[in-house]
């Protein structure tokens, strides 16, 4: 009996491993567009897309608001309008996202800021140019990664669970070895998904992550001080954790159940 429950988890197995791989080709794989010879340089908008998405910009317009004195940023992860006029198009979307009380939590205006129309056409003009992963290809992966773990989760239990049920004087060792085989299968899987296809490397393809790594001069915003294109081009390429402001990385925190101490 075991010897089915080892054949119909390899399969699982075998199939879900097989489905990231190919997901994980589709997002390294779209071949640069013909806009593409327009970026030569990015702005810091685009710079912060391709290494963390729609948060990561909302998260940069944010900052560079603050660092203006536009917008008040606490370290209880609330923002707050000062200046309710933006200065683009992602700043307006980030304004609107706050309500009509100019006030939300961060978690909050990240979500509603990922889907404004501002964010959808700069995720379309780097798609178009080939240099972002089309967002079905970004699902797929993120679908294909579910069943690689719930294929490693059925071959854990059906390992766990043949082992506590065989008869007396049955080889243990080697029907264990066999078991050890999907399990061995998709726990790699998921290990070279953790490093390889993860959210800060799967917003940018492979002709983006080449123009991301040429360190190409990025374009300040408007009204952007020199003093801060540095703060601000390190946190579109890192994220908050490269902000060394401990009050400005916790009003950027996932959540607001970060903040209850």
């Amino acid at each position: 009996m075991w010897v089915v429950l080892l054949i119909v988890t390899c399969v699982v197995a075998v199939a879900a491993c097989a489905r990231l791989c190919h997901a994980a080709m589709a997002a390294a794989g779209p071949a640069p567009g013909p806009a593409v010879a327009g970026f030569d340089t990015l702005t810091l908008y685009e710079t912060a897309f391709l290494n963390g998405g729609p948060d990561r910009v909302t998260d940069l317009t944010l900052v560079a608001m603050a660092r203006q004195r536009r917008l008040l940023l606490a370290h209880t992860g609330w923002a707050t309008v000062v200046d309710p006029v933006g200065r683009d198009e992602v700043e307006r979307s980030v304004i609107s996202a706050m309500g009509p009380e100019g006030q939300s939590p961060v978690p909050r205006i990240r979500a509603a800021h990922g889907t404004a129309d501002a964010v959808r056409a700069l995720a379309d003009r780097l798609t178009a140019a080939g240099l972002a992963v089309p967002a079905r290809v970004r699902q797929e992966v993120t679908g294909a990664v579910r069943q690689v773990r719930a294929a490693c989760v059925l071959s854990l239990l059906t390992g766990v669970a043949t082992l506590l049920t065989l008869p007396d004087g049955a080889a243990f060792g080697r029907t264990a070895g066999w078991l050890a085989v999907p399990l061995a299968l998709t726990a790699g899987c998921l290990a070279i998904a953790r490093y390889e296809v993860n959210p800060d490397t799967l917003w940018a393809s492979t002709a983006g992550r080449a123009l991301l790594d040429r360190a190409p001069v990025v374009r300040p915003a408007d009204g952007t001080g020199q003093d801060d294109v540095g703060l601000l081009t390190s946190l579109a390429v890192h994220g908050r954790r490269a902000l060394r402001d401990p009050e400005l990385r916790a009003a950027l925190a996932e959540t607001l159940a970060a903040h209850r101490y």
